[in-house]
């Protein structure tokens, strides 16, 4: 089919790389402009784009689609259908009609549940036992279109948004080249009106962890902002990102070293699988103890 492909993070690249190697044409991509970052600051475009210059293909990355030229531009592409997956930019009403087949989305939940900007985050934080990717037809809402295909996965006792992040990315893949193999045949699925939540974009001001919350949350916490924007807490007067943890036996005053990187949480207790220090790469736990002294209490 010739494709329109529309995203911008790293969830986005193996979806690209998958049409790609289906044989698909795609007759352009459209991505989030580069911006400022890294120590200077410097332009730096989106995986999206990177990648899909790697293979030779036409980037565009308007600042907005709502322009006449712009949809013109769209318009003129004559596409069969536009993938999009985590592109940033809302599409107009003549954007979603421009392809033949409009505009599929893929959405990692299992809509209606956590529609919006941090479905994977919000999962893992509410604790819920699975996720999923969700094929949408999309209109106007804010992930409000019919369903086409979706399938769920479970989320383990450990996993992290960046592990769940990359099961997601290849199963949307997969769910994708399906849905376009079949496109005539399906038939789009309201979503019902039922279990609508909305995952809002995350917030640094959530990373900080209370250690008087009971365990089951603190842990959903550390799990759900791993690896970004990671949940943080002081050792003396040092901030450190706790990136990976898991429940564990014991009780004591909330923020406590109870033994090794187990803390004592309001009710309960978590162990720290992995944590990072400013300016350092993450490490194990193990690793992390050898250079650094916890002391008795995490604040």
């Amino acid at each position: 089919m010739r494709v329109v492909f529309m995203g911008t993070p790293d969830f986005s690249v193996p979806i690209l790389d998958a049409l790609v190697a289906a044989g698909h044409d795609i007759c352009a991509v459209y991505s989030q402009p580069p911006r400022p970052a890294g120590r200077g600051k410097k332009d730096r475009a989106s995986p999206v784009q990177a990648r899909a210059e790697a293979m030779g293909l036409s980037v565009r990355h308007p600042s907005t689609l709502r322009s006449q030229d712009a949809q013109e531009a769209f318009e003129e592409l004559n596409a069969d259908v536009a993938v999009v997956v985590a592109y940033g930019l809302i599409l107009p009403q003549s954007v979603l009609d421009a392809p033949t087949h409009g505009c599929l989305n893929i959405h990692a939940s299992l809509l209606p549940r956590w529609r919006g900007a941090a479905p994977i985050h919000r999962a893992i934080m509410a604790g819920d036992d699975t996720a999923g990717v969700c094929i949408m037809q999309m209109d106007a809402g804010l992930d409000t279109g019919p369903v086409l295909l979706d399938e769920s996965v479970k989320i383990g006792p450990e996993d992290t948004t960046g592990d769940l992040h990359d099961r997601l990315s290849g199963l949307g893949a997969r769910l994708i080249l399906e849905a376009l193999a079949k496109i005539d045949d399906l038939t789009p699925r309201p979503q019902s009106a039922d279990g609508v939540t909305y995952a809002d974009k995350i917030d640094k001001s959530e990373a900080r962890v209370d250690w008087t919350r009971p365990a089951e949350e603190v842990d959903r916490l550390i799990r759900g902002l791993s690896p970004f924007p990671g949940a943080w807490c002081m050792v003396g007067d040092e901030r450190i990102k706790l990136l990976g943890s898991r429940l564990a036996n014991g009780d004591g005053k909330a923020g406590d070293i109870l033994h090794g990187f187990s803390i004592a949480c309001g009710k309960g207790a978590i162990e720290i699988t992995r944590a990072q220090r400013a300016g350092k790469k993450p490490m194990s736990a193990d690793a992390f103890l050898k250079g650094l002294d916890l002391g008795d209490r995490l604040v």
